[in-house]
């Protein structure tokens, strides 16, 4: 808005904040993450994988419908999650984020303890 001071600008809004929630699956073996996945939410991800991977269930559910971006260091951190799964164990995603999917492709194609489920 222009006054005869000058050109007055808006106060610069606050950049929202990374979150990131997690918790156990009520129907079956596994975790639920909430939100984003980035730098600035790594710390809770990883618990998050480690409660996961904690247990000795077969099959790892995960669910990832409500997460809204996952970057390549995310990615990495569930790739070692599955690598460092005992033998016969296997992570199910259910319903990841597409770049997520292709991340693991492009990255990480061999790692065959990670399948992906879209329903």
């Amino acid at each position: 808005m222009d006054t005869p001071q000058g050109t007055r600008r808006a106060a610069p809004q606050p950049l929202p904040t990374a979150a990131l929630k997690g918790g156990p699956l009520r129907d079956r073996a596994g975790m639920r993450a909430v939100g984003e996945i980035s730098l600035a939410t790594q710390p809770v991800w990883e618990r998050l994988l480690e409660e996961l991977v904690d247990g000795d269930e077969p099959v790892c559910h995960l669910e990832l419908s409500a997460v809204t971006f996952i970057d390549v260091r995310g990615a990495a951190t569930l790739a070692a999650a599955a690598r460092a799964l005992g033998e016969g164990r296997r992570i199910v995603l259910w319903q990841p984020p597409a770049s997520l999917s292709r991340t693991l492709e492009l990255f990480w194609p061999e790692l065959s303890v990670i399948e992906v489920a879209q329903s």
